[in-house]
C-alpha cells in the first residue's frame, strides 16, 4: 500500500472491472514520478515508517506516546484524504499542507527520526540548493512557542489598597525563574490603575523553545499590596506613608494545561488560587476565596508570523515578555542589553532596638558623573520603566529574603562607568512613619579590565550612614571595596573616612546579563539626533521643522507639492532650504512612528510628483553637502542628508524620467556626468580618514547604510554593468584596513551585505564586477577574525546565488576564501575566540560556507588550487588545515542529532574532497619527501570518517538505508578504498605507522560492514610483515593489537561476525615464512576476541552481577595465563574488585585485590601513576593494598584470612621500627581473634550449576560450576535466582549428565543441585577441644572438593526394607580454585565417581549423626549454648523418635539378619562397626538426656518424660542383638524402675566413648524420682529455636549450625519410605 505504480496499459473488457498492466518501482533507465502532490507521497512513506515504530512503543510500554502518535497518524490519514480529494481551494490546500507538516515534524521529533528540511511545506532536494541555504533552512525549523497570558479578574476581599501582580514562568526542576515578569497594577477597587488598560492586561511570553515546553514549568504569580504596614492596624504608620508589602502568591502547573491550550486556537480560562501570607491568614477572616482568573493561549511561529496571524492580540497593547537569557538561536540583528538584578537577601543588625527592623531597599542606577540614569529600572513588562526601585518590606525581620527580580535596560554607551547603589532604610510604624537611612551598598557594573559584573551571586559590603548623609560626591564611596572579591579598592582604608563598613551586615544580590555583541550600528544611529538648523531661511521653511509629525504626514502630498513649487520658482535662492526641508520630511518617515507612511511617499513619487527640473538642484545640493564633509565640524545636516539618500535618489530618478519624457531625452550626457560626479563625491566621503573625527564617522556610517538602497533606482537609468561599476568604485574607496574602528567595520560590512542581497548582485554580469571587491573586504576581516557573524551572513548569501556552473566565480571564491575560511573555522573550533552563547551559530554558518565552496569546486578548481601553491610547505600547511577542519566537523556537534540530511551531505563532500586531495598527498609527500604529520592527519581523518555514527547504515530502518544507499552509496566503503590505496602508496614508510595506527585501523575493522573489513584486514598482514622484516618479530603489532582490541570492544564495538574476522588474516599468513608464530598469535587473538565480546555483551546489557563477574574472571584469567599482559590483567583485577564491592561480596573483593598485592614486592622501587593510584614507591602501594584487603576480609567476616596479612604488615612495621603502625596492626589482629570467638557466622550453602546449550555465553557454555550461596540462601531460592538471571533457560529436573543433543542444542539448560563441601584441612576438625566456632570456618572455607550423593538400586528393590539394596553414587567435584576466591563460583576441573554399598552408607549415616550429637551435647555441657534448649530437645526427639519408628531398626533388619551375615562374610567387620556405632549412639543419647534433665524448663517436663519413654522403646528394638542386650541388661532394669539415681549409676557403668572433654566433670545427683542434673560452667551461648519440624532439619539443629549435615538430613537423597518416616511429625 502506498508504493508507486506506473500504469502502462488499461484494458476494458467484459469483466466488471478494468485490467491494468503495471510496473512497480523503478526501471533501469526510467524513474517513475507519481502525479500526486509530493507532500502526499511524503505522508505515505512517513506513515509506513511510523507504523513499525508505533508498534514498538506499545511493546516498550510507552503508552502515552503510543496513543498520541495513533491520534496524529489518524489525523494525517484524514488530511491526506483531503489532499487527494481534489476539491480544495488554493488557500485550503496551503492550510492543509501546513497542518500536515506540523504533524510530520512533531512525530519525527518524538520518535527520534531525522529532521526534514522544507520549503513551502515541501521537502527540498539537497542537490538543488546550496549548503548554506540548507543550513539556514534547518536552522529555522525549530518553531518558537509564545504563551499569551491575559488577566481577567482578581477576586479578593476589599483590602482598600493598590496592588501589583507579577506573572513569570518558573522551572520547578531547576529551581529558577526563566522569564521576565509581567506586571499588572490594580487600584484599590481591583481595576487597572491606568484606565486605558481596561481589557488590556495581557502579555506574551516569547521565545519558548521545544526544550522549554518539556520543562517542569509553572506560571507563578506574586501579589504585592501598597499601603499600610499591617492591614488591620491603623496605628502602624500614618496613611500617607506607603509600603510595598507581600500579600500572597499563586501557581499554575503548565503540565496540567499544556495539552488543553495546545489543541485550542482560542483563549482558555483558568483559575489560580492565591495563597496569602501566614500573617494575613491569622488576621483576616476571608469570606470570599482569593483568586486570579487568567486566560491562556499557546502560539507558534516567529514574531512576524504571530503579528500577522493574530492582529487582535497586538491591537490590545500586549506586553512582550522575554526569556531570561537568550533564545535557542541568536540571529543577526537580535540586539539586547538587559541586566537582570535579583535582590536576594540581607543580614542586618538590630541596632539597639528591642524588636527587629522593617527594612526597605532602594536601588538606583548611577552614571560615572553621579547622575541617576532615568527610566533604567523595569519591574516588569506592561509598565513603564522607573528611575528608582523600592523593595517590599518584611515586618520585623533583620534577615529579609526578597528574591525580587528587576530588569535594568541600561544603554550600552552608559554601561561602562555606571554603578548600582542600594540604600537601606528602617520603616518606622510610629506616628510619623519615618523611613530612616542607616546604610548602603554599591557595586560597579563593569570592572576596570572591561569585564562586566559576572552572572552569579555577589556578597556586598554594607557601609554605615544616617538620614543626613548625602551622596552628592559619589567618589567618596566608589573608592571603597564593594565586596570581598573587589581587589580594586584600597586594602587599607583609613578609619577617618566618612563611610565605615558594618562588618556584621551583608547584602546578597545576583545578576544575569543578557547582551549581544552589536551586529548593527545601533549606538551611532541612536546618538545621531535630529537637531534643527539655525533659523536662516524664510519663515515658512524654517517653521516646518517645528510642525508636529502628525500634521506633516496628514498633509504630506500638499507639503511636497508646495516645496517643489517653491523650488521651481527660484531654484538658486530656495534650493538649499527646500533640500533641507525635503531631507527633514524623508527622515521623519524613517521614524517607526511614521514608518507606515512610506508607501504614501512612494505613491506620491510614482503618480503625483511633477518636479521635472528638481533633479538638477537635488544632485547639486547633495554633492555640495558631501564635498563639505571634510571641512565642517558639525555635520548633523550632512548626516541627515545621507540618511535620506534612498528617497533623494527616487526623487532624482523620477524627476529625470519626467524631464526626459518632456524633452525627448535631452541633456542625457549632462545627467550622466552629474551622477558620475556625485559618485566621485560619495567615494571622496568614504575615502576620508575618520579615525580622528567622530562626527565624520557618523557621516560615513549614514552614507554606507543608505547606499545599497539606491541601486534599484540607478538601474532604471543605467545598465547593470554601469551600476556595478559605480558600486565597485564606491566599495573600493572604503579603507581596506580593518583598524578604522569596530563600529565602522560593522557599518561597512552591513553595506556590503545589503549589496550582496540586492537585485543588482543577482545579475551574473554585475557579479563579475562586484565579487572581487566584496571578497577582498571579507578576506581582510576573516584574516583578522573581525565581525565574523556579519561576514558569515554575507558569504551565505553569496553561496545562495552562485551556482557551480559559474566556473569563473567559483575560481575567485576559491582563491580568495578557501584558505581564510579554513583558518577561521580552526580559530572558532580550537581557540574559542567568540562568545560561547553564539559559538554554535558561528560554527554552523562557516561550516555551511566551507561545504558550499567545496561542493561547487570541480576537478579543474582543485587542480588549479594545488598548482598555485608556491612550495610544498604551503601545500602541507593547507592539507593540515583542511584535514583538521574535517576531523573537527566529525568530532564536534556542529549539527544536531536529527539533521541527518546535513550530516550525510557533509560526509559526501568530505569524501569527495579527500579523493581530489589524496593524489597530491601521494605525489608530494612520499619517498624522500615523506612527511609523517600530513600522512598521519590523513589517516586520522579517514578513520574518523568511517566510524561516524551517521554513516552506520546498520542502525537505520530498511527504507532509510535504501534511500541513503541510492543517493550516496556506502561512503564508508569509498573511504576505506581510499585509505587502503594510500596505505599501499606508502611503501617503506609504512614502518612509521607501526604500531601507532594499529589501534585506529582496528577500530575501522570493528565497523559491521563486511566489505570494509575485507579491505582493512590485509593492512594488518602488511604491518606484521614489515615489522618482521625490520625486527625479526612482530611483538609491537601483537602488543598494540591486544591493547586496542580490549579497549575498543569494551567500548561496545564489534559484533558476532567479528569472531571470524581474522580467518582472512590466517589465509595470508599461511604463505609466510613466519606462519607458525603468526598462526599462534592469530589464534590467541581470536580466543581473546571471544572473551571480549562476551564481556562486552554482559557489560552493555541489563545483565546481573553474577554474569558480569563471571565474564570478568574469565577474561582476567585469560590475560594472566595465555597472553601474559600484566597491565591489562591489573586493570581487570580492579574492574572485578569494583563489581564485587557493588554486589557487597567483600570476601571475593579481598581475594581479587590480593592478586595485585601478590605481584608487588616490599621494595622502594618507584611506580608511576596508574588507575587511581598516585605515583609512589612499590612498598607504599603494597602497604595500602594490604590494608585495603584486610579491611575487605573484615567486612566479609573472614578474619582467618586477614590475620596472616596482619602478621605480614606487622613484620614490615617491626623491621622499620614503625611502632605506631605496629601497635595499630597488632590491635587489629587481636580484634580479629575476638571476632572469631564472639561473632556468629553463617555457614553458606554450595550449589553445583551446569550450563548446557549453545545459547549460553562462551565462558559458561557446556560447563559446570560450584557456587557459594548468599547468607540464608537455600536451594529453592538459589534456583529461582539463577532462572531470573537466565530467563530463557530451562531447568533440568534430574541430576544425570546431559547427552550430546542437549550440549549442541540452540537453547539454554540449567542443572542445579546442592553439594556438600569436603574440607581440605581435617586436622583442626578432629581436635576435640577446638570450639565449634573455629571448626565451622574450616568446614566451609578453602574448599576445592565437593560431594554429591545419588541413591540407586543395583539389584531389584527390596520391598520390605529398601536399605538392603540402597546404594549411593558419590560424585566428588574438584574445582579449578578453592572457594571462597576471586569469584563466588568456579569451574569444575575434575569429577571423581565412587559407589557406596548399602552397609557403608548406613555406617556413614550413623557415624555422622553420632558426631553431630556429641558436638551439640558438648556445647550445652560447656555452656557455649545457653538459655533456650529447644535445639537439644528437637535433636534428641528427632533421633529417638526415628529410631523407635524404624530408623536404626531398619538397619538392624537389613544388616544384622543371619541371612545377610551368612551371604556377606566379607562384611563381618563392617557389621561389627555398625553395631558399635549404634551402641555408641545409645550411650550418647543417655548423656544427652541427662543434660536435658538439668536444663529443661518445668513446662517442658512432659516432653522430657516422653523422650525417656521412647528411649526405653529404642533400647527394646535393639534387644534381639545378643551382645547388645547383654551389655545393656542392667540399663534395661534401671530404665524400667523410673529411678533416676539408677539411671545415673547405669550411665556411669557404661564404657562411654565420649571423651572427658565432651562429658566434663559432671556431678550426677539424684533429684526426686527424676533424671539427675549436672553442674556446668556459667558461660552460655544462645541459639534461637529454628522451628524446623522435619527430621532432616533436626540434623542442622543438633549440630548447632544452620545447614543440614546430619543423619538422613545430609545431602544424601533418601528413599520414599524414609522420607515418609522423616516427615512423620510435621
Amino acid at each position: 500500500i502506498g508504493e508507486t505504480v506506473q500504469i502502462l496499459e488499461k484494458c476494458e473488457g467484459e469483466t466488471r472491472f478494468p485490467c491494468f498492466r503495471c510496473v512497480f518501482g523503478h526501471r533501469q533507465y526510467e524513474t517513475v514520478v507519481p502525479l500526486e502532490d509530493p507532500i502526499v507521497t511524503e505522508v505515505t512513506t512517513t506513515l509506513q515508517e511510523w507504523a513499525v515504530l508505533w508498534k514498538q512503543l506499545y511493546v516498550k510500554h510507552k503508552v502515552d506516546l503510543f496513543y498520541k502518535l495513533r491520534h496524529v497518524m489518524n489525523e494525517l490519514i484524514d488530511l491526506r484524504r483531503q489532499m487527494l480529494s481534489g476539491h480544495l481551494t488554493q488557500d485550503q490546500i496551503r492550510d492543509v499542507k501546513r497542518h500536515i507538516t506540523v504533524r510530520l515534524d512533531w512525530g519525527n521529533e518524538h520518535l527520534g527520526l531525522d529532521l526534514v528540511p522544507r520549503k513551502d511545506f515541501e521537502m527540498v532536494d539537497p542537490d538543488q540548493i546550496s549548503v548554506s541555504d540548507l543550513y539556514k533552512m534547518a536552522c529555522r525549523v525549530p518553531v518558537p512557542h509564545h504563551l499569551f497570558v491575559s488577566l481577567k479578574s482578581f477576586t479578593y476581599n476589599s483590602i482598600g489598597e493598590d496592588t501589583d501582580i507579577f506573572f513569570s514562568l518558573y522551572d520547578m526542576r531547576e529551581g529558577k525563574q526563566i522569564s521576565e515578569k509581567f506586571m499588572v497594577r490594580l487600584n484599590k477597587n481591583g481595576g487597572p490603575r491606568n484606565p486605558e488598560k481596561v481589557d488590556r492586561l495581557c502579555a506574551l511570553f516569547t521565545d519558548l523553545s521545544n526544550k522549554d515546553m518539556k520543562r517542569d514549568l509553572y506560571i507563578v504569580s506574586h501579589v504585592i499590596r501598597t499601603g499600610r504596614m499591617l492591614l488591620n492596624d491603623s496605628k502602624k504608620g500614618p496613611p500617607h506613608v506607603q509600603y510595598r508589602r507581600p500579600y500572597g502568591c499563586a501557581v499554575l502547573a503548565m503540565s496540567d494545561v499544556l495539552q488543553t491550550i495546545s489543541e485550542l486556537k482560542e483563549e482558555k480560562d483558568f483559575v489560580l488560587k492565591v495563597y496569602t501570607t501566614f500573617l494575613l491568614l491569622s488576621l483576616l477572616n476571608l469570606s470570599v476565596p482569593t483568586g486570579l482568573i487568567i486566560s491562556l493561549q499557546l502560539l507558534r511561529g516567529d514574531m512576524e508570523q504571530i503579528r500577522r496571524e493574530n492582529p487582535m492580540i497586538f491591537n490590545r497593547g500586549v506586553a512582550i515578555t522575554r526569556k531570561l537569557g537568550f533564545p535557542d538561536v541568536i540571529m543577526p540583528g537580535d540586539i539586547r542589553n538587559d541586566l537582570y538584578l535579583t535582590l536576594e537577601r540581607g543580614d542586618f543588625e538590630r541596632g539597639g532596638k528591642s524588636v527587629q527592623k522593617n527594612i526597605e531597599v532602594t536601588v538606583y542606577v548611577l552614571y560615572a558623573d553621579g547622575e541617576v540614569l532615568k527610566d533604567c529600572i523595569s519591574l516588569g513588562s506592561g509598565e513603564a520603566c522607573i528611575s528608582e526601585y523600592r523593595s517590599f518590606v518584611l515586618y520585623h525581620n533583620n534577615g529579609p529574603r526578597w528574591s525580587e527580580v528587576v530588569k535594568l535596560p541600561i544603554p550600552i554607551d552608559r554601561f561602562r562607568g555606571s554603578h548600582l547603589r542600594f540604600e537601606f532604610r528602617h520603616c518606622s510604624t510610629k506616628d510619623k512613619g519615618e523611613k530612616k537611612l542607616f546604610g548602603f551598598s554599591f557595586t560597579p557594573l563593569m570592572r576596570e579590565d572591561g569585564t562586566t559584573l559576572s552572572d552569579e551571586t555577589h556578597e556586598l559590603y554594607v557601609y554605615k550612614c544616617d538620614e543626613n548623609t548625602t551622596f552628592s560626591n559619589h567618589a567618596l564611596y566608589l573608592g571603597l571595596p564593594c565586596c570581598k572579591d573587589d581587589f580594586n579598592g584600597c586594602p587599607n582604608i583609613p578609619s577617618s573616612l566618612i563611610f565605615q563598613r558594618s562588618t556584621k551586615e551583608t547584602l546578597w544580590i545576583s545578576t544575569q546579563l543578557s547582551s549581544t555583541k552589536l551586529t548593527q550600528n545601533v549606538d551611532l544611529l541612536a546618538l545621531l539626533k535630529w537637531k534643527a538648523h539655525p533659523d536662516r531661511v524664510m519663515d515658512i521653511l524654517g517653521r516646518l521643522r517645528h510642525v508636529s509629525g502628525e500634521e506633516i504626514v496628514k498633509f504630506l502630498q500638499d507639503i511636497l507639492d508646495t516645496l517643489f513649487s517653491i523650488l521651481d520658482d527660484n531654484t538658486d535662492k530656495y534650493g538649499p532650504l527646500v533640500f533641507q526641508s525635503l531631507v527633514f520630511i524623508i527622515n521623519l518617515l524613517r521614524d517607526s512612528k511614521y514608518y507606515h507612511f512610506r508607501p504614501v511617499m512612494d505613491t506620491y513619487i510614482q503618480k503625483h510628483f511633477a518636479g521635472a527640473l528638481a533633479y538638477k538642484e537635488l544632485i547639486r545640493c547633495l554633492k555640495w553637502y558631501m564635498d563639505r564633509s571634510a571641512e565642517v565640524v558639525r555635520q548633523d545636516h550632512i548626516q541627515e542628508a545621507m540618511r535620506a539618500l534612498e528617497y533623494l535618489f527616487k526623487f532624482i530618478v523620477q524627476s529625470r524620467i519626467l524631464y526626459s519624457r518632456a524633452t525627448c531625452g535631452m541633456e542625457e550626457d549632462q545627467f550622466r556626468t552629474s551622477i558620475q560626479e556625485l559618485f566621485q563625491s560619495i567615494r571622496f566621503v568614504l575615502s576620508l580618514d575618520s579615525r580622528s573625527s567622530e562626527t565624520l564617522i557618523f557621516t560615513q556610517a549614514a552614507l554606507l547604510n543608505s547606499f545599497p538602497a539606491i541601486f534599484d533606482e540607478l538601474l532604471q537609468m543605467f545598465t547593470v554593468q554601469e551600476v556595478a561599476e559605480f558600486v565597485r568604485g564606491t566599495l573600493g574607496s572604503m579603507p581596506s584596513t580593518v583598524h578604522i574602528g569596530q563600529s565602522m567595520d560593522v557599518v561597512k560590512l552591513q553595506s556590503i551585505a545589503r549589496t550582496v542581497d540586492s537585485r543588482l548582485f543577482s545579475f551574473p554580469e554585475s557579479r563579475r564586477i562586484l565579487l572581487p571587491v566584496v571578497l577582498h573586504h571579507i578576506h581582510l576581516h576573516l584574516r583578522q577574525q573581525k565581525e565574523l557573524l556579519i561576514c558569515s551572513g554575507i558569504l551565505s548569501s553569496i553561496f545562495s546565488i552562485i551556482k557551480a556552473s559559474s566556473l569563473e566565480e567559483v575560481e575567485m571564491m576559491v582563491e580568495s576564501l578557501l584558505d581564510v575560511l579554513l583558518q577561521t573555522l580552526l580559530a572558532i573550533m580550537m581557540d574559542g575566540l567568540i562568545c560561547a552563547c553564539v559559538a554554535p551559530f558561528y560554527q554552523g554558518e562557516y561550516v555551511s560556507c566551507l561545504l558550499s565552496l567545496l561542493r561547487q569546486m570541480s576537478d579543474i578548481h582543485f587542480q588549479h588550487l594545488l598548482d598555485n601553491f608556491q612550495s610544498k610547505e604551503e601545500l602541507k600547511e593547507f592539507l593540515l588545515k583542511i584535514f583538521c577542519v574535517f576531523r573537527n566537523l566529525m568530532k564536534l556537534s556542529i549539527f544536531p542529532r536529527d539533521w541527518n540530511v546535513m550530516r550525510l551531505l557533509t560526509s559526501n563532500i568530505i569524501v569527495t574532497t579527500a579523493q581530489y586531495l589524496s593524489p597530491a598527498l601521494h605525489k608530494n609527500f612520499t619517498e624522500a619527501d615523506f612527511d609523517f604529520k600530513v600522512w598521519n592527519s590523513y589517516f586520522s581523518l579517514a578513520i574518523l570518517f568511517i566510524n561516524q555514527p551517521s554513516l552506520q547504515l546498520e542502525n537505520l530502518t530498511p527504507a532509510k538505508r535504501k534511500k541513503v544507499l541510492d543517493k550516496y552509496g556506502d561512503m564508508r566503503v569509498m573511504m576505506a578504498y581510499e585509505l587502503f590505496s594510500m596505505w599501499q602508496n606508502l611503501g617503506e614508510n609504512k614502518i612509521h605507522f607501526i604500531p601507532g595506527m594499529i589501534g585506529p585501523f582496528l577500530g575501522v575493522t570493528l565497523v559491521p560492514q563486511v566489505e570494509v573489513r575485507n579491505i582493512m584486514i590485509p593492512i594488518f598482514h602488511d604491518m606484521m610483515d614489515w615489522e618482521q622484516r625490520k625486527n625479526g618479530n612482530f611483538k609491537q603489532v601483537e602488543a598494540e593489537l591486544i591493547d586496542k582490541l580490549d579497549s575498543l570492544v569494551s567500548e561496545g564495538k564489534g559484533d558476532e561476525n567479528y569472531r571470524e574476522l581474522f580467518s582472512l588474516l590466517l589465509e595470508k599468513i599461511e604463505q609466510e615464512t613466519w606462519r607458525e608464530t603468526g598462526i599462534s598469535f592469530v589464534t590467541s587473538v581470536t580466543r581473546l576476541m571471544e572473551r571480549l565480546l562476551d564481556y562486552r555483551d554482559c557489560m552493555k546489557g541489563d545483565e546481573t552481577e553474577n554474569k558480569k563477574i563471571g565474564c570478568t574472571v574469565n577474561l582476567l584469567n585469560f590475560y594472566k595465563s595465555e597472553i601474559n599482559k600484566e597491565e591489562m590483567y591489573i586493570r581487570y583485577i580492579h574492574k572485578l574488585c569494583d563489581m564485587h564491592l557493588q554486589a557487597e561480596n567483600y570476601t571475593e573483593a579481598a581475594f581479587t585485590l590480593l592478586l595485585y598485592w601478590e605481584l608487588l614486592h616490599w621494595e622502594e622501587r618507584p611506580l608511576r601513576e596508574f588507575l587511581h593510584y598516585p605515583a609512589q614507591s612499590e612498598w607504599h602501594r603494597k602497604e595500602g593494598l594490604c590494608r585495603k584487603v584486610i579491611h575487605y576480609f573484615n567486612k566479609g567476616k573472614c578474619w582467618e584470612y586477614g590475620i596472616p596479612l596482619c602478621r605480614e604488615l606487622a613484620f614490615q612495621y617491626e623491621a622499620l621500627y614503625d611502632y605506631q603502625s605496629l601497635s595499630w596492626i597488632r590491635k587489629m589482629e587481636a580484634a580479629y581473634y575476638d571476632n572469631i570467638m564472639e561473632q556468629q557466622r553463617l555457614e553458606p550453602e554450595f550449589f553445583r550449576v551446569g550450563f548446557y546449550g549453545r545459547k549460553f555465553p562462551f565462558f559458561l557454555r557446556n560447563k559446570e560450576f560450584v557456587c557459594r550461596g548468599h547468607d540464608y540462601e537455600r536451594l529453592e531460592a538459589f534456583q529461582q535466582r539463577m532462572l531470573g538471571e537466565f530467563p530463557q533457560a530451562i531447568a533440568m529436573q534430574h541430576p544425570n549428565q546431559p547427552d550430546e543433543s542437549i550440549l549442541q542444542s540452540d537453547a539454554q539448560y540449567l542443572q542445579i543441585y546442592a553439594v556438600t563441601p569436603v574440607p581440605e584441612s581435617a586436622d583442626v576438625l578432629q581436635l576435640d577441644r577446638v570450639p565449634d566456632r573455629i571448626k565451622s570456618f574450616y568446614r566451609v572455607n578453602n574448599v576445592r572438593r565437593f560431594r554429591y550423593d545419588r541413591p540407586f538400586h543395583k539389584v531389584p528393590k527390596d520391598r520390605e526394607n529398601e536399605f538392603k539394596s540402597l546404594w549411593i553414587e558419590r560424585t566428588t567435584l574438584i574445582l579449578t580454585h578453592p572457594l571462597p576466591g576471586i569469584s563466588r563460583w568456579f569451574e569444575v576441573e575434575k569429577r571423581e565417581l565412587v559407589e557406596v554399598s548399602p552397609l557403608e552408607n548406613a555406617i556413614s549415616v550413623v557415624e555422622n549423626k553420632n558426631q553431630e550429637l556429641r558436638t551439640l551435647i558438648s556445647q550445652y555441657q560447656h555452656k557455649q549454648l545457653h538459655g533456650n534448649i529447644n535445639l537439644l530437645s528437637m535433636c534428641l526427639n528427632g533421633v529417638i523418635d526415628a529410631a523407635v519408628n524404624g530408623g536404626i531398626a531398619r538397619y538392624q533388619e537389613a544388616f544384622f539378619d543371619k541371612e545377610y551375615i551368612s551371604s556377606h562374610p566379607e562384611d563381618t567387620e563392617k557389621i561389627t562397626q555398625l553395631k558399635d556405632l549404634m551402641q555408641e549412639q545409645v550411650h550418647i543419647l543417655g548423656v544427652g538426656l541427662a543434660v536435658h534433665e538439668k536444663l529443661v524448663h518445668p513446662e517442658m517436663r512432659p516432653l522430657h518424660k516422653k523422650l525417656i519413654d521412647q528411649f526405653q522403646m529404642m533400647r527394646s528394638s535393639l534387644c534381639h542383638v545378643s551382645y547388645v542386650y547383654e551389655s545393656y541388661a542392667s540399663v534395661q532394669s534401671v530404665i524400667y524402675s523410673e529411678s533416676c539415681s539408677n539411671i545415673q549409676t547405669a550411665c556411669v557403668d557404661f564404657q562411654l566413648s565420649l571423651s572427658e572433654s565432651q562429658v566434663g566433670d559432671a556431678v550426677w545427683s539424684p533429684v526426686g524420682g527424676r533424671l539427675g542434673q549436672c553442674e556446668y560452667s556459667e558461660q552460655c551461648f544462645y541459639v534461637a529455636l529454628q522451628g524446623l519440624p522435619a527430621f532432616d532439619k533436626m540434623g542442622s539443629a543438633c549440630s548447632g549450625n544452620s545447614n543440614p549435615r546430619g543423619i538422613l538430613a545430609s545431602h544424601s537423597p533418601m528413599s520414599p519410605e524414609s522420607i515418609k518416616l522423616m516427615h512423620r511429625h510435621r
